[in-house]
């Protein structure tokens, strides 16, 4: 179910390396530890509420109110 991202495919090792570079610069290698724990989090908690949305519509279809 997970599609790829799409603008992934076009870059290439090189534009990545300068990506993680500019990256690097711009907040250092002690902020990045916490950017990439934040993003996770955020990115569960997404995931989370998708789920719960999934199951929600579960129990509607299941248990149609009278």
């Amino acid at each position: 179910m997970m599609q790829p991202f799409l603008f992934i495919g076009n870059l290439g090792m090189g534009e990545l390396l300068v990506i993680c570079l500019i990256v690097l610069l711009l907040f250092g290698g002690k902020k990045i530890p916490e950017l990439m724990r934040g993003l996770g989090k955020g990115v569960r908690s997404f995931k989370e509420g998708v789920n719960n949305i999934e199951r929600d519509i579960e129990n509607c279809a299941e248990d149609p109110k009278k």
